[in-house]
């Protein structure tokens, strides 16, 4: 993995890199692009819809440099929303990173009582739908306050979610932030932490092997219980690479797994089985099929927030089905035992469907 650039280059151009290079992290660096990303699709959509008639712009105050003063001063003027995509991408990264540290501690509740402080300012642990709820809080309010209408703004808003969040996922994946799947004991690490292909039985060997490192990981009480881990057992296909189906992210961000023989230097932890990559396959599904699919019906919507409920039914689809080979707590509710995104993501299938459904305008608002 390349937890920053320094791993990143010394992959690249295989050769050593110095280590000032360090100071730029892999996950930061794709978030930024996310970010970048969304910026670019929302303030699109939002031109489009002013010239829809659909947003409006509202007087406030204009900032510019007095040419003869060359001091900063306001003015009163027309500011169209487009113009404060920035700001309300600032509310929602902020608003995001806030809610997913609560969602996730709320998720990881016996650890976050153990050490609160390490779980709220870790570089890990951050749970999307919980960004996602509280962000939306806050952006409801600023809409409000600037007049912009909310499902107007959600629906502007739909394509670059679903789009930052797929670049998003790339970041956990290629810096190897601990967001993956269950064990795919269809391949071990060897003594040299290269991955290769093993049996069946590997798995209990490795289970022997690391008894320590997999009662932690496994949150299980004795090494009676290791058998209990979630795992699956899938080869890949003669026509993918193995790495597309269990990966042991080796030099991972978090230093989560067991030592490289002989590596030198800030990350030198490797998985001893692979694990599904599941970051990857959300980035691969959110980038190049949801985002292209709301991209291409964004027109044909007449109606405000019905952009949005799609958006819910295919994002909380994704997360749903992904969740199945995930590594994550699971309540216990009798005769389910959901994950906290799973319901959630349940719930935003059927708020979105509700939406379909149910919302309508007295006429049709929206033209291509």
């Amino acid at each position: 993995m390349y937890p920053d650039f320094q791993y990143l280059f010394q992959s690249l151009l295989n050769n050593p890199m110095p280590e000032w290079l360090g100071i730029f992290k892999t996950f930061g660096f794709l978030m930024a692009l996310a970010f970048i990303a969304g910026l670019m699709v929302m303030s699109r959509e939002m031109i489009r819809y002013e010239k829809l008639g659909m947003l409006q712009p509202v007087e406030g105050d204009i900032e510019y440099v007095h040419k003869e003063t060359g001091k900063k001063e306001t003015r009163k003027g027309l500011i169209y929303p487009h113009e404060r995509v920035s700001t309300i991408l600032m509310i929602a990264a902020v608003g995001g990173l806030v809610g997913a540290k609560i969602f996730n501690a709320l998720e990881t509740w016996e650890y976050f009582i153990q050490d609160p402080i390490d779980s709220l300012f870790s570089r890990s642990g951050l749970t999307f739908y919980g960004g996602l709820i509280l962000a939306t809080a806050l952006l409801y309010f600023y809409a409000k306050k600037y007049k912009i209408p909310f499902a107007t703004l959600c629906d502007t808003a739909a394509p670059a979610l679903i789009l930052a969040y797929g670049i998003g996922r790339l970041g956990c994946h290629f810096s190897g932030d601990g967001d993956w799947g269950i064990f795919n004991s269809a391949y071990i690490t060897d003594t040299t932490g290269h991955l290769q292909a093993a049996s069946k039985d590997a798995f209990q060997q490795m289970l022997q092997t690391f008894p320590e490192w997999f009662m932690r990981y496994g949150d299980v009480k004795n090494i009676h219980e290791l058998s209990a881990i979630p795992h699956g057992f899938t080869p890949a296909p003669s026509w993918l690479p193995d790495w597309f189906m269990g990966m042991n992210y080796a030099h991972n961000v978090n230093n989560e797994g067991v030592m490289i023989p002989e590596c030198v230097g800030n990350y030198c932890a490797v998985l001893p089985v692979s694990v599904y990559p599941t970051a990857l396959y959300e980035a691969i599904v959110c980038i190049f099929i949801l985002f292209p699919i709301l991209w291409l019906v964004r027109k044909r919507f007449t109606q405000p927030l019905h952009l949005f409920g799609l958006y819910l039914i295919v994002n909380g689809l994704e997360r749903f089905f992904v969740e199945k080979i995930r590594v994550n707590y699971k309540y216990d509710w009798g005769f389910i035992h959901p994950t906290q995104a799973e319901i959630i993501s349940s719930c935003l299938v059927f708020i979105g469907i509700g939406i379909l459904l149910f919302y309508k305008k007295k006429k049709e608002v929206i033209t291509p």
